[in-house]
């Protein structure tokens, strides 16, 4: 497996925006897919974002309008750039990536970064 390297995260007020990053460390892949997840206390870890090499998006309802996904192909690098954040927001976000069409269990995954909204 890869190791991923997500870097963004941090303590922000509500309102406020944080940009996440993901990169492979090491050698050059070439994933299909790439995502966002995020866990927090006491929850499940649940899918954000996620965005294919062709460019196709999806979002979690509740931060449709309000996060966008982005990816550099050429570095296989994946954002999250996270506007009007709301404490709501506050998890553990995982970056996580794959060479087919799913992301599951068995995929690459970063180790997340902490992302702390305060009201």
């Amino acid at each position: 497996q890869v190791h991923l390297v997500e870097s963004g995260g941090g303590l922000v007020q509500a309102g406020g925006s944080l940009r996440l990053s993901c990169a492979p460390s090491g050698r050059i892949v070439e994933y299909y897919v790439m995502g966002w997840y995020r866990q927090a206390a006491w929850n499940e870890r649940e899918l954000v974002a996620r965005i294919t090499s062709d460019g196709s998006t999806n979002y979690k309802d509740s931060v449709k309008g309000r996060f966008t996904i982005s990816r550099d192909n050429a570095k296989n690098a994946v954002y999250l750039q996270m506007n009007s954040l709301k404490p709501e927001d506050t998890a553990v976000y995982y970056c996580a990536a794959d060479y087919g069409t799913l992301i599951g269990p068995n995929s690459d995954w970063g180790q997340g970064t902490q992302v702390t909204v305060a009201s």
